[in-house]
């Protein structure tokens, strides 16, 4: 089935990891989080892909030119993201008007027996079981069937939410053109109303779904793929190392006398690790990444060519590319009380329901040496911070408030 993945968003809440990136671009095992909605999506049952790009445009497309995807791939330009039903209508030209398609958020994780299910729809909307479903859009149902989507209600009709993966009739392409809503976008939920109304819907509940939006999502969606890693080791690992668990070591790769390691942990071709560093939990060591001397990573993402150079922690955090964390460096990622450690999101502090969280770091970011980073501080794009500095509030402007997500 001709399928829409929605791909345009800068992700203003990812800040400031997409600064210089698209969020479905975000890295999420060994691959872009956009390429995992992709293959769910073909092995589930496209036959062929618009993928709606805007900000950093060039980016995803780069990336599935050189991917050699077995179905046909367009791309379709949004130059102003104004919503999910204008970016749809954007791919409209590239979709046969005659068939029935699927519409997919490239930002989102989805289980593929359920996307497989969707697929074999002709009219569907995909939805997740949550236990607080007041803070989405809410499924309203009738007996078997989906009569509409709530947002954000107060008495939710139901516990089921709107996963953001549709089967829309082919009549549909003809209903894009929708009023704006009271946020100044154009919905595709209004879309799915109207669809409600003219076609039986089914609800296809998702056995597991993630809507990636938010740091932390991303360390969860790195954990839910690197949880599936199947071992290997095809670079260069010294016999005086220590591998248990799953652990993927590509070409390119050098891990060196002394290292533990203790998967499932992906360490991408061109990165070093050790001597005598430990890495540990579902951890990333990202294309020509450094881990140094008595370096302990756990349960952290660090993008391409980042360094932790000798004598350092780091722990349930993101580091963009190119960072540098200089001896001594010490993240924390656990709050005295125990209680789920919080960061600023668009002028509040949000929970981020994780009791051990580290920091948020942006490309470029040079740290000097023993510095000490507290839980939830997010470092802005190139920033700095001095040696032996404590930094204890988050030190990112997010600016005025967007839903350019």
């Amino acid at each position: 089935m001709q399928t829409v993945i929605l791909a345009a968003g800068r992700g203003t809440r990812m800040r400031p990891l997409t600064d210089r990136r698209p969020k479905p671009m975000l890295p999420v095992g060994d691959k872009p989080l956009v390429a995992h909605t992709v293959d769910a999506a073909i092995e589930a049952g496209a036959t062929s892909l618009t993928i709606v790009v805007g900000f950093q445009a060039d980016d995803v497309r780069t990336y599935f030119e050189e991917a050699h995807l077995p179905v046909p791939v367009e791309f379709a330009v949004q130059a102003e993201q104004r919503g999910t039903a204008d970016a749809v209508r954007t791919a409209a030209a590239f979709l046969d008007s005659n068939e029935p398609f699927v519409v997919l958020n490239g930002d989102a994780l989805y289980d593929v027996a359920s996307l497989q299910t969707l697929y074999g729809e002709h009219a569907a909307v995909g939805s997740f079981r949550v236990s607080n479903p007041s803070s989405y859009g809410v499924l309203k149902i009738d007996d078997e069937f989906v009569s509409g989507v709530v947002e954000k209600p107060a008495e939710p009709p139901s516990d089921l939410i709107n996963a953001g993966a549709y089967t829309f009739p082919a009549e549909a392409q003809s209903w894009l053109n929708v009023a704006e809503s009271d946020r100044g976008e154009l919905e595709l939920t209004d879309v799915l109303t109207r669809t409600c109304d003219e076609y039986d819907v089914r609800g296809v509940a998702f056995e597991r779904w993630l809507d990636v939006g938010r740091p932390w999502e991303l360390l969860e969606a790195n954990e839910w793929k690197l949880s599936e890693l199947d071992p290997r080791i095809d670079g260069d690992v010294s016999p005086n190392a220590e591998l248990n668990g799953p652990v993927v070591v590509e070409a390119g790769a050098t891990v060196r006398s002394g290292v533990v390691i203790d998967g499932p942990v992906l360490i991408r071709r061109g990165a070093s690790v050790g001597p005598n560093a430990y890495v540990r939990g579902h951890t990333v060591i990202g294309e020509n990444a450094k881990v140094g001397h008595a370096v302990e990573v756990k349960n952290s993402v660090l993008m391409e060519g980042a360094t932790v150079g000798h004598l350092a922690y780091v722990g349930d955090s993101i580091l963009g590319r190119d960072v540098n964390f200089g001896a001594g460096t010490k993240v924390a990622n656990l709050r005295h009380d125990g209680a789920p450690v919080r960061q600023m999101l668009r002028g509040e502090l949000v929970s981020t329901g994780r009791r051990k969280y580290g920091v948020v770091v942006g490309d470029g970011v040079k740290t000097g040496i023993n510095s000490s980073l507290n839980a939830g501080v997010r470092l802005p794009t190139d920033g700095t911070v001095n040696p032996g500095e404590s930094v204890l509030y988050d030190r990112v402007d997010d600016g005025p408030a967007t839903d350019d997500d």
